[in-house]
């Protein structure tokens, strides 16, 4: 018997750390692990000992019994074993272990509240002598874990356990509903802690430069995830579901859980935490097609397998796929090729073999580009232009065939990536849409010197690459460079108390109001059979965290 990691990995590698016969990789400390789909379980390697399963924190790994795995995860043994058949299994080395406890007191603050900086923050208290004050712009904390993570996800929300009993450690203090650049300046904040860790996130979208591309009908995936999410700046915002097609532009797994959302049976999200605006508007939605499109072949789309393992997992629609573009893509490929991607590919081929004729079906379109976005004063359609597969097995690319077509739909969600908005007082590099830094440490771009003080963690520092696992090392990473600082006297003191916040900011909210919020959330939830009952109003969260108090 051996362990398999499913579906749910967060590649937080929390799993890496408590495995005695190191078989578990891509590590943190390895190249590949930035960009892993997941991690993976070495069969050969596995001593079945369960300790990963115990430190999962988002229950992904799962036991191989002899009889094979659960149905729901039967492919997910042989991802794992392809991972070491392509020769991906590098020398054992040890793992680095992170530096010290802090010899004098130091006083840190995080802004952001998202999986990066929760686990800054985290990382910050079990040093020692640290105390750490999170500030956020909304209400509630969770970041893209509350506002990212789809409905149907909940397992992926797992880690917000460990979070939660952070939240509640005596050196932690939490300023929601402040906005850091508006409320209290960068400079401000400065003058009041040793550090600022800047863990801001991404919250706009990338744009796809194509005529149309401000129709009505026409939208960020961003803003609609947002919105299905229970977000308060997008609990107002209306999208046209009257059509019987929409059009996702972009095929990452941001572009999957939307066509998901949007095909699934609204009985089933209604025992999820998707916002009640948006479940009422899904359940009169005339929506039958989600068309997801990528511009290359399927071996390069940009959704990770185990993503397309789930979505072809749902019983409430069917997956079709474009079967001309992996036969072409068969065509060059090199023989024998033990390859990921080529893996990706053969689950295609099986899910090409299994579609039931539901009323409800998402379209994987491979191998087509968005050229214009056409309508007169609203989306009316999409016009594509067809690309070709060309090369051989080791360098297969696309290229413009010279035909187009155009795909009719009322509804166009582009989905091609999120961007990271600027912090008033924070130096920000708007081509990258990041923080300039160096290993987490900002710097000024006008001197190329270090601003004392001042770091960044996850998509602000990097850009919009890696989930939650990965936030979690860039977050130690930075907090690596921190306390390096602070061991070396590069900080400088705060020059004012920090015991002054609650009259400077007297908006805020703390944690027992946060939590107040969150067990409303979860007690309406109970009732109905759900996590919890989102709540989208910011005046009625207010009043929730300040009882007895003005909103």
């Amino acid at each position: 018997m051996v362990h398999v990691i499913t579906e749910r990995c967060c590649n937080e590698a929390s799993c890496v750390a408590v495995c005695p016969v190191d078989c578990i990789h891509p590590r943190p400390d390895e190249p590949e692990y930035l960009t892993a789909e997941m991690l993976y379980i070495d069969p050969q390697a596995c001593i079945d000992c369960g300790a990963c399963v115990a430190a999962c924190p988002v229950d992904a790994i799962v036991a191989d019994f002899e009889d094979g795995l659960p149905k729901t995860f039967d492919q997910f043994g042989e991802l794992n074993a392809r991972y070491y058949a392509e020769g991906a299994t590098p020398p054992a080395s040890p793992l680095t272990t992170r530096g010290g406890k802090v010899a004098t007191s130091l006083r840190v603050a995080v802004v952001g509240s998202g999986p990066a900086a929760q686990y800054a923050a985290s990382e910050l208290l079990d040093a020692g002598d640290v105390s750490v004050d999170m500030f956020e712009r909304l209400p509630v904390p969770g970041g893209l874990l509350r506002y990212g993570v789809a409905p149907d996800h909940e397992g992926t929300k797992g880690v917000q356990a460990t979070f939660a009993r952070m939240r509640r450690r005596p050196n932690f203090r939490m300023f929601l509903n402040v906005e850091v650049g508006v409320d209290i300046t960068a400079e401000q904040l400065a003058e009041r802690y040793h550090a600022v860790i800047y863990a801001v996130g991404a919250r706009s979208d990338r744009r796809l430069g194509i005529p149309g591309e401000d129709l009505e009908g026409s939208h960020s995936a961003t803003d609609f995830v947002s919105w299905y999410n229970g977000h308060p700046d997008f609990a107002d915002r209306s999208f046209d579901l009257s059509g019987e097609r929409a059009v996702v532009v972009g095929n990452g797994n941001v572009a999957l859980d939307v066509a998901r959302i949007l095909a699934a049976e609204p009985d089933t999200l209604a025992k999820t935490d998707i916002a009640d605006h948006a479940l009422e508007a899904l359940r009169s939605s005339n929506i039958r097609e989600i068309v997801v499109i990528g511009r290359r072949g399927p071996a390069e789309a940009a959704f990770t397998t185990p993503e397309l393992i789930d979505l072809a997992a749902h019983d409430d629609f069917d997956v079709v796929v474009d079967v001309d573009s992996i036969a072409a893509f068969r065509a060059l490929q090199a023989e024998d090729s033990l390859s990921l991607s080529d893996y990706k590919v053969n689950v295609l081929d099986q899910i090409a073999a299994k579609a039931a004729g539901r009323d409800r079906r998402v379209v994987l379109k491979f191998l087509a580009s968005p050229e214009e976005i056409v309508g007169a004063e609203r989306v009316e359609g999409v016009r594509l232009s067809r690309n070709e597969l060309t090369g051989d097995g080791h360098s297969i690319q696309p290229a413009a065939s010279g035909d187009s077509e155009v795909l009719d739909a009322r509804l166009v969600l582009r989905a091609v990536g999120y961007r990271s908005d600027a912090v008033e007082g924070v130096p920000f590099d708007a081509q990258r849409g990041v923080v300039p830094n160096e290993d987490g440490r900002v710097i000024d771009p006008d001197t190329g010197e270090v601003v004392t003080g001042a770091y960044v963690a996850g998509w602000i520092r990097r850009g919009p690459t890696g989930g939650i696992g990965v936030n979690k090392h860039s977050a130690l990473e930075t907090i690596d460079m921190l306390l390096s600082d602070h061991a070396a006297g590069r900080l400088r003191a705060p020059v004012v108390d920090a015991a002054d916040l609650a009259q400077l900011l007297p908006g805020h909210i703390d944690a027992a109001g946060a939590r107040a919020i969150e067990e409303s959330e979860t007690t309406a939830g109970a009732a109905q059979a759900r996590p919890r009952v989102k709540i989208v109003d910011t005046r009625r969260m207010l009043e929730l965290a300040r009882p007895g108090g003005s909103a």
